[in-house]
């Protein structure tokens, strides 16, 4: 165990890399395992395995801290490796089609019929992503929920530009569909 009471791997290197530091490892945990766990959350990893799933991601990120290129935006990085190990967790059996329910509550307020309003919406696009599997989910979170460059997309999931437009494009008309459905129609 280390001074703070930790666990540590028999015989693991445990130091993040030189160039990594483990104030700087805290620091970036503090201010994104919201993010990642959120991310986790939209790739369909249940409730009950997201915080060993974290744990994973940010195990992987400690090891990998020293070999980040600082002068590339942190979040893709982290969705990337994000993204890895949710694969992982789906290529281990686990089921993926949870459809996310945050609690619906009606607000009787004035602006309760609005908030009704953003939690049906939200919900129908939970159930959307819910649909589809987990590389077409990811592009749909990475490029039209998180806002990221389709040449940033590509680098994080290491693949070429013109895979990430056209499976973009078949994920939109999944999701589309997947939405269809959900309505009804």
């Amino acid at each position: 165990m280390d001074q703070g009471g930790d666990p540590k791997p028999m015989g693991a290197d445990t130091r993040p890399h030189q160039r990594g530091g483990a104030a700087e490892f805290r620091a970036m945990y503090r201010a994104e395992f919201g993010y990642v766990w959120h991310t986790l959350r939209r790739l369909g990893i249940f409730e009950k395995d997201l915080p060993d799933v974290v744990h994973d991601v940010f195990v992987v990120v400690f090891r990998k801290l020293g070999d980040f290129d600082r002068s590339r935006p942190l979040r893709p990085w982290l969705f990337g490796i994000a993204f890895r190990v949710a694969l992982d967790e789906k290529r281990r059996g686990r089921v993926f089609h949870e459809v996310l329910d945050d609690a619906v509550a009606v607000d009787a307020s004035p602006v309760g019929e609005d908030a009704v309003e953003h939690l049906e919406a939200r919900a129908l696009v939970q159930q959307g992503l819910a649909a589809l599997d987990l590389e077409r989910r990811a592009l749909i979170v990475l490029h039209d929920l998180e806002g990221h460059t389709i040449p940033a997309i590509a680098a994080v999931l290491e693949v070429p530009l013109a895979t990430v437009y056209s499976r973009l494009r078949l994920a939109r008309e999944a999701f589309a569909a997947a939405i269809r459905r959900s309505r009804g129609g």
